[in-house]
């Protein structure tokens, strides 16, 4: 199934445990990973398409996750995700007069 360019993405960033750099990642997929509860697993990686101009940097990550199927990162190591796209609309709360949602445990 072929993907739209307009599709939602994620841009995470993380830091790697090696050498302590502050890495970048553009994804299509951020999922729960099988390593276990601190873990999730991050595919479908997305680099930009430009023949002119040539970053070096994302290269780098081109060659380093090009035969990559799933990346698991420990949650401890990322710093932030944020989903990006123009079909992106964020949460709609319907039927609401007040967009504050409280979360609690279930009751047992």
């Amino acid at each position: 199934m072929a993907r739209k360019k307009d599709a939602t993405s994620y841009v995470v960033s993380y830091r790697e445990p090696k050498d302590n750099k502050i890495v970048t990642l553009t994804v299509r997929s951020i999922e729960s990973s099988d390593l276990g509860l601190s873990f999730i697993a991050l595919s479908d990686f997305v680099f930009k398409e430009n023949p002119l101009i040539i970053d070096p940097s994302e290269q780098d990550l081109r060659d380093r996750f090009e035969n990559t199927r799933r990346l698991h990162l420990s949650i401890y190591t990322i710093l932030s995700i944020e989903e990006v796209g123009k079909a992106n609309k964020g949460l709609a709360l319907k039927g609401r007069k007040s967009n504050v949602v409280v979360l609690q445990p279930p009751e047992k």
